[in-house]
């Protein structure tokens, strides 16, 4: 296999893992810790705050390319096998499918994005026009 071919794969399969680890955190047979990792995981991989700034040289993606998957890694382990089976299949049919949408994921995203819009609207209008 073409090593292109190899990490289309390996993103596919990642994508897969990870929305069947969303799929098994909100599942009632999952424990709570292992729901809270998920949910640590899952934030810490969104989240514009890493424990290594990505603009460091070689170290700033140390934590994308070895944190995250050790944090899957455990969390896969935590999660009983027989709901990870299960949220894994429907991650398969879902992402055969069709792309999973979040519209209260989106619905944040606007809403932070009008806030920001805001906000510089506001300190824009008092810092040019000299408005107390």
């Amino acid at each position: 296999m073409p090593p292109l071919e190899k990490l289309r794969h390996r993103a596919r399969r990642l994508q897969s893992e990870t929305y069947a680890l969303y799929l098994a955190a909100r599942d009632p047979r999952t424990p709570w810790h292992a729901k809270l990792l998920v949910a640590g995981i899952v934030a810490y991989a969104f989240s514009p705050i890493d424990l290594i700034p990505d603009f460091v040289p070689v170290l700033g993606y140390l934590d994308d390319l070895i944190l995250l998957p050790l944090g899957v890694a455990l969390a896969v382990k935590l999660i009983p096998r027989a709901v990870l089976d299960d949220c894994r299949q429907r991650a398969r049919e879902t992402l055969k499918n069709e792309k999973p949408v979040s519209r209260a994921a989106g619905a944040v995203v606007i809403a932070i994005w009008l806030i920001l819009a805001a906000v510089f609207v506001f300190w824009g209008y008092r810092t040019f026009l000299g408005v107390d």
